[in-house]
């Protein structure tokens, strides 16, 4: 049990470091730093919700990791699955349906960042469910 709180918490950790790295990068620089289209929501870079996402988990799996609240780990299983659903919908628009400006779309990690997100919330996802 405690090493699958630590393990979640990391995951947490890198999935808002990777988020928010791709939010600072478009968000003050004006560019995407992997060189791929990037989604909006709402105006918004969907890597902003992304981050927002990990980062709501990261705070989640610190305090449950600290108190082993109950609470607190029904956040942790909620949040991934609404990061699951929200990364997944963007990824498959990524993969099918890319809004590069010059076609064919290359992606410096190989896919689309949404699919290392939604890999992260699947990763946090099993273990937070997980008996």
């Amino acid at each position: 049990m405690y090493t699958r709180n630590l393990k979640i918490l990391l995951l947490s950790l890198a999935g808002f470091l990777f988020a928010g790295y791709l939010t600072y990068s478009k968000v003050i620089t004006g560019t995407c730093p992997l060189t791929e289209g990037c989604p909006y929501l709402f105006g918004l870079p969907t890597c902003v919700y992304g981050a927002l996402f990990f980062g709501i988990l990261l705070l989640a799996s610190i305090i449950h990791h600290l108190h082993k609240t109950q609470k607190y780990q029904k956040v942790i299983q909620w949040v991934s699955v609404a990061g699951i659903l929200f990364s997944g919908y963007y990824s498959i628009q990524e993969i099918f349906f890319p809004s590069c400006i010059i076609q064919p779309c290359t992606y410096s990690l190989v896919l689309p960042s949404c699919v290392y997100g939604l890999v992260l919330y699947a990763l946090i996802a099993y273990l937070a469910w997980k008996k």
